[in-house]
């Protein structure tokens, strides 16, 4: 191992101690730093130029969409950031280096409220016609997991993390750590939401005493974000939807309903855990049908008699 690639396992060793990040940004952040070292075949990082990270930066773009290439030049100039702020170089390349290009605006996808009711419909019937006890304890943790992660709009990663500690059933209030372990606590709006979430835990109190998180499988063992993705296909399946609907959908469409409802955009914020408002901001772009109808019963030209 060459001095740069023992700087980079310091640098990721201090991502997951100091800045706490997920083992999910680690992967991605290791595999960038990864590709950026076999790209550049230097042995220290004081042998890396403007020159070199430009055609590096180029071929990114000839590559990835805009939107990787950004994330794995983000990950790089990290890393020197880092290198520079630890005072092992003296000269950051990326100093002279101007990063200036356009990401298309991907608009988040919904699903339609009348969707989102038949899914769990689908779910309730499959409950209510189990033919054993493991289909029907099944079902009830799918209803669970779902209607948490509709009522709230948390992260597949935050539902899957969760610890039984975290969901406070009296106070019907959930605490979440996000990225960057940054915490938020949100209130369950839903009586029957909290019903459901009651039911499930008493129905799987031995398995989440077993691993003490939340969501679990009737094996013991922590509920995973494929399983999830799972469910949701088998359950959109049963309710002959023909949407492709993921896990990420049900926190959009959760936002973008309390935007159309009128909710500022800054307790959304708070509530989707995004540290800054131009993120939450594109949830703006989708409130289309709302916008239509302030237009049509709110602009000045309405009162005009003409």
């Amino acid at each position: 191992m060459n001095e740069l690639q023992t700087l980079i396992s310091n640098y990721l060793n201090y991502c997951r101690t100091q800045k706490c990040l997920d083992e999910k940004t680690l992967k991605a952040y290791r595999i960038d730093l990864r590709q950026f070292t076999d790209y550049l075949p230097v042995s220290a990082p004081s042998q890396v130029t403007p020159v070199e990270l430009e055609k590096y930066i180029a071929k990114l773009h000839q590559q990835y969409k805009p939107k990787t290439a950004r994330r794995k030049i983000a990950s790089a100039k990290a890393l020197f950031h880092y290198l520079e702020y630890k005072e092992i170089i003296s000269r950051n390349p990326f100093g002279k280096i101007q990063i200036r290009f356009r990401e298309p605006v991907l608009l988040p996808k919904t699903i339609p409220l009348y969707t989102v009711e038949a899914f769990l419909s689908a779910i309730y019937q499959q409950r209510q016609n189990a033919q054993t006890a493991y289909q029907k304890r099944n079902a009830l943790r799918d209803a669970a997991a779902i209607e948490l992660l509709f009522a709230t709009g948390m992260r597949i990663s935050e539902l899957c993390s969760l610890k039984e500690r975290d969901v406070d059933l009296y106070d019907a209030t959930v605490l979440i750590y996000g990225k960057g372990r940054k915490e938020r606590r949100i209130q369950i709006g839903s009586e029957e939401v909290v019903h459901i979430l009651t039911d499930y835990k008493k129905d799987f109190r031995k398995e989440i005493q077993s691993c003490q998180h939340f969501f679990v499988n009737q094996a013991g063992r922590a509920f995973s974000d494929q399983a999830v993705r799972r469910m949701i296909c088998k359950y959109s399946s049963l309710a002959s939807i023909e949407m492709h609907i993921t896990p990420h959908m049900f926190r959009h469409t959760f936002a973008t309903s309390l935007l159309e409802a009128d909710v500022d955009i800054r307790f959304i914020q708070e509530m989707l855990g995004h540290s800054s408002i131009n993120v939450t901001e594109i949830y703006t772009h989708v409130a289309v049908g709302k916008q239509r109808d302030i237009l049509r019963t709110k602009h000045p030209r309405m009162g005009l008699q003409v």
